[in-house]
């Protein structure tokens, strides 16, 4: 089954050191650095992260989606809360957050529990959205099987029609989560596959440790 073409395929990563001495003793502010440093570098799509869920018998599936907020009290997202993801989410609030940043050679997993944010907050995300995501939110059953692209297109018609005159209304089934992390992990590529990899982890009284895992 080896396929040796594509097992020859590596990078060496030679940019970067991470040191349990050189990081921040609040996950949030290194996250902060870290998204900074994101920022300087220019890259594509940088809010761009993997969610993962899981059912409550444990089947799992990931997506990405799209970070819209950060700070002490956790990552947001939006989306139908209908979908596969939005069902799995009210089955199962554990989640995870996975972010690669490959020009800084740097992940970032969030593991922790997720809930839904308030409507104030999502109608405010919704509102400041383009018109034609606005339309789609409402217009698309996601994760729902559809005849074909012609019946998408008939629902955004049908949508646009009817706020022709008036703005679009955020739908119930359409909003924000937060994420609440319980483990934060912070992983810069190194030489040989020697990874530095420093993680955060909550105690039951609300403190973070930091700890080195081998990588």
């Amino acid at each position: 089954m080896l396929n040796q073409q594509i097992a020859a395929l590596r990078k060496d990563y030679i940019q970067a050191s991470l040191n349990e001495e050189d990081v921040a003793p609040s996950p949030f502010s290194q996250f902060d650095k870290w998204w900074k440093d994101a920022e300087k570098s220019e890259i594509d799509e940088m809010n761009a992260m993997t969610l993962t869920t899981s059912t409550v018998d444990g089947r799992p599936s990931a997506r990405i989606v799209l970070l819209k907020s950060y700070d002490e009290e956790g990552f947001m997202f939006f989306t139908n809360y209908e979908s596969r993801k939005g069902q799995e989410l009210a089955e199962n609030p554990h989640v995870c957050l996975l972010f690669f940043w490959k020009e800084l050679e740097r992940q970032v997993r969030i593991e922790g529990t997720v809930s839904k944010a308030s409507a104030v907050e999502s109608d405010q995300y919704y509102n400041s959205r383009p018109l034609g995501n606005r339309i789609g939110a409402i217009a698309s059953p996601q994760s729902k099987v559809i005849p074909d692209r012609r019946f998408l297109e008939q629902q955004v018609e049908r949508v646009t029609n009817e706020f022709k005159d008036k703005e679009p209304v955020r739908p119930e089934y359409w909003g924000g989560y937060i994420v609440r992390p319980t483990l934060i992990e912070f992983w810069q590529g190194r030489s040989s596959r020697l990874h530095d990899r420093i993680v955060y982890t909550i105690t039951p009284e609300g403190n973070w440790t930091i700890a080195r895992l081998a990588p």
